[in-house]
């Protein structure tokens, strides 16, 4: 079989060709492996015949209520031979514009209720000649998606190579502007092509597919033989329900939903036996959380791993022995990325020596498109700079302790913000903490939290923080804790601990 992600669904088409290939569990519907290779095809039709031609960027910003219409158009994207661009839904107006710019976009797939972020954008950015809408959103010379898919649906594929672009993915832009991460068809997916047996079973997700982790449960789940089932909107109850009663193989969170789920009422009485596997990523996982999971799911294997969208797939994979018996471990790293651990010097670390983890992918090497310069940074001497704080154990096992920019240095001392977050989301009524700096004028920088409580709770701020010297060393326990309501988050869904911080008069 051939590499592209697209062969994939022709094979699937062909061998399952009315089997339900995606679910939305938002409204209830679904599409079959046939519908969407033929729907791709006439929405790839409709684009080149419209101009779009390979190796152009078309960008796709849809709500998560439209994932059947996302699907269909990322396939159509890549059937062209042109290049994907995942725009975060939540996105404000100047920055979608600002990305379409970057990218120099010639076609835009979006739903209507973005008519105000992209109608200014007809006639103004000079790349932009194609408009495709699902539903009517007012903007002049666009073209609704029904319109498009009325045509011929034979099928068409532009060549590609392993070396052609098939993706751009934005980075959350935490600390700048959005960079786009430049993804090629030899990259795009790390579990190969396959014609499986069809299993009927679902893997259930809820993560936005502008995001790596998203994207790659469209096409992973079908090379399995399973339905993906996707939720556009997560809420720990109705996620606790959906699996009693779609009953999963398999399921995939991020730390925040996990967070969610463990302090949900229903979730000890939940059925969740259906589960064989459970896989964590895209953030720092605390121990306690892992070790709820695995104590309620004891059939399945409850899996963290690591990764950055710069550093391809999950970089760094958990195998289920480790997964219990090494708490707080990200993995070893998958063959062939290699990984160092350096101090600020740029010397290697020693074993369980805290320093900046630096990894390799040999064959997955990515940059920033049209970003030479950040590209030169990221990857100087031809490692990536993850900005990620971690060591080694003495069989090879990654533990992430915090952010290089969001190490605390109290008096002399280093503090890690995950790991005092881990020790503080370990008490049983703290749904979410954020912990950083703030200016103190003896010590320099003063840890402080901000913790989301459970509804209902009677804890307070005294009680986390009594809570916490348990099992914290004394410098590292929080003088400050803030109880809010929620924590301030990016579009992309990572806490912004700028926003905690601004205007902060130190430790109260």
């Amino acid at each position: 079989m051939s590499g592209l992600l697209t062969d994939q669904l022709r094979t699937m088409a062909a061998a399952y060709p009315d089997e339900t290939a995606y679910r939305n569990l938002g409204d209830d519907t679904s599409i079959t492996f046939d519908r969407w290779e033929r729907r791709s095809n006439r929405l790839a039709r409709g684009l080149v015949d419209r101009g779009v031609a390979p190796g152009q960027r078309v960008v796709i910003v849809m709500e998560p209520d439209h994932i059947l219409h996302w699907i269909v158009t990322y396939s159509a994207v890549h059937k062209v031979g042109a290049v994907a661009v995942p725009l975060n839904n939540r996105l404000s107006a100047p920055e979608v514009r600002g990305i379409v710019e970057h990218a120099e976009a010639t076609a835009v797939v979006a739903s209507g209720s973005y008519g105000g972020s992209i109608g200014p954008l007809v006639g103004a950015v000079p790349s932009l000649s194609v408009v495709i809408t699902v539903g009517d959103p007012g903007i002049d010379g666009a073209t609704d998606l029904e319109d498009v898919l009325a045509g011929d649906d034979s099928t068409i594929q532009a060549p590609r190579d392993g070396d052609d672009l098939a993706d751009i993915m934005y980075t959350s832009g935490t600390t700048g502007r959005p960079k786009g991460v430049a993804v090629r068809h030899s990259q795009v997916a790390r579990v190969p092509n396959q014609l499986p047996e069809w299993q009927g079973t679902g893997w259930l997700t809820a993560s936005p597919v502008f995001t790596f982790a998203g994207l790659g449960f469209i096409h992973n789940p079908m090379k399995s033989g399973m339905t993906v089932l996707h939720l556009p909107t997560f809420a720990a109850g109705r996620w606790l329900g959906i699996v009693e009663r779609e009953r999963p193989h398999s399921a995939f969170v991020v730390p925040a939903m996990a967070q969610l789920l463990i302090h949900h009422p229903a979730f000890a009485t939940a059925d969740l036996s259906s589960l064989r596997k459970l896989v964590l990523g895209s953030a720092p996982l605390a121990p306690h959380t892992l070790r709820t999971l695995q104590a309620k799911l004891p059939g399945a294997d409850v899996l963290n791993s690591y990764g950055m969208t710069e550093g391809g797939h999950a970089t760094f994979a958990m195998d289920p022995e480790a997964a219990r018996t090494r708490p707080g471990a990200v993995g070893r790293p998958t063959p062939p990325v290699e990984v160092r651990i350096v101090d600020d010097a740029g010397r290697a670390c020693r074993t369980g020596e805290v320093g900046e983890v630096l990894t390799r992918n040999p064959g997955g090497h990515r940059e920033y498109y049209r970003d030479p310069a950040a590209t030169a940074r990221q990857w100087a001497g031809g490692w990536l700079h993850t900005g990620d704080l971690g060591h080694l154990d003495a069989d090879g096992y990654l533990y992430i302790v915090g952010r290089k920019k969001e190490m605390i240095v109290r008096g002399g001392m280093n503090v890690y913000a995950d790991d005092v977050e881990a020790a503080l989301q370990a008490h049983p009524d703290v749904v979410e903490a954020a912990v950083a700096g703030i200016p103190h004028a003896v010590l320099g920088e003063d840890v402080a939290a901000w913790v989301v409580l459970r509804p209902g709770s009677g804890a307070t701020a005294e009680a986390v923080v009594d809570f916490a010297r348990q099992t914290l060393a004394d410098y590292k326990v929080p003088r400050r804790v803030d109880v809010v309501v929620e924590l301030p988050r990016n579009a992309g869904g990572k806490v912004v601990k700028s926003h905690l911080t601004a205007g902060s008069d130190g430790p109260a």
